[in-house]
């Protein structure tokens, strides 16, 4: 996730980091070239097609609201997904609350909110699908990482390890009757966050409604030149070069949206949320607390 001030009215045609110009690029290059080589042909070889202008501008209309829909069901997905990760460190540090209040200082309480950081991490390897062994071992030991590792979804196990210590405390009568609600309606309420990001995940936007706006957008950009032959001369590629970037553009920054557990620029800091769970637990449990990650070049990971 990109994160700095709003830049300067000069830098704001220069910066780079967080554009999606360098990924677009070669339309942009591409369509003013198209443009330039129509106008060439028509003024000096063989007069082609002209299509009206204001054609082209009820056709340019209808793209934009389709962009605009499918941008906004992307923002949809990836600020649905932030208030999920949202909901899940406030359930954990809940939860940290709560083994005060019901369990007490010792080495359950520990080992109960060594598995919520362990299922943190390894919620955050199944979004990513990276290798999070290293960030659990210090907190839940070898043996335990691998035995959660070797499940299809890790972070499942670690709730039910979770649950099943719980339990046991239960079975000991260590746990009040109120204590035991309370403890599962938060593991409920993380269990709900974390199938709410699968959901995410595995349930992209209709794939036959982004190849359609994919096909007009092209088609658009193509047709653009025979509709600028007239209107404005040799300043057509400027222009064709501008709509290939709205147009290119808005498609390139949905694509990132529409996937917000990806590791781009754009993406959701959930290596960072991870450190922000790891030092709320820390400090439930009065161990030295690591330092919050920072942004890279302005890039939050």
């Amino acid at each position: 996730m990109i994160v700095r001030d709003h830049p300067s009215t000069l830098q704001l045609f220069i910066v780079m980091q967080g554009s999606i110009v360098p990924k677009i690029m070669g339309k942009i290059l591409g369509i003013a070239v198209l443009t330039a080589l129509v106008l060439y042909l028509d003024r000096y070889h063989v007069g082609l097609p002209h299509i009206s202008i204001a054609a082209m501008g009820i056709f340019g209309v209808a793209l934009s609201l389709f962009l605009g829909f499918r941008n906004n069901a992307a923002y949809d997905r990836w600020w649905e997904a932030r208030k999920l990760w949202g909901s899940m460190i406030a359930d954990l540090r809940n939860l940290g609350r709560h083994m005060c209040i019901f369990v007490g200082n010792g080495t359950d309480r520990a080992a109960i909110l060594s598995c919520a950081v362990a299922f943190a991490h390894l919620h955050r390897g199944y979004l990513r699908q990276v290798d999070t062994r290293g960030d659990i071992v210090d907190w839940v030991g070898a043996q335990k990482a691998d035995a959660m590792l070797a499940h299809q979804n890790p972070a499942d196990a670690a709730l039910r390890s979770m649950a099943d210590q719980i339990g046991k405390l239960t079975g000991k009568e260590a746990i009040s009757g109120f204590g035991q609600m309370t403890i599962s309606q938060t593991l409920s309420s993380l269990a709900l966050a974390q199938a709410g990001c699968e959901r995410i995940l595995t349930t992209p936007l209709p794939f036959v409604y982004s190849l359609l706006i994919r096909r007009t957008t092209y088609l658009y950009c193509w047709l653009l030149p025979f509709a600028l032959i007239d209107s404005t001369g040799w300043f057509a590629p400027i222009f064709a070069a501008v709509v290939a970037y709205v147009f290119f553009g808005l498609q390139t920054v949905t694509n990132e949206l529409e996937l917000p557990f990806q590791n781009v620029q754009n993406g959701l800091p959930l290596d960072a949320m991870c450190r922000t769970i790891e030092i709320s637990v820390s400090e439930a449990l009065d161990r030295p607390a690591p330092e919050p990650l920072k942004a890279s070049n302005y890039v939050l990971t």
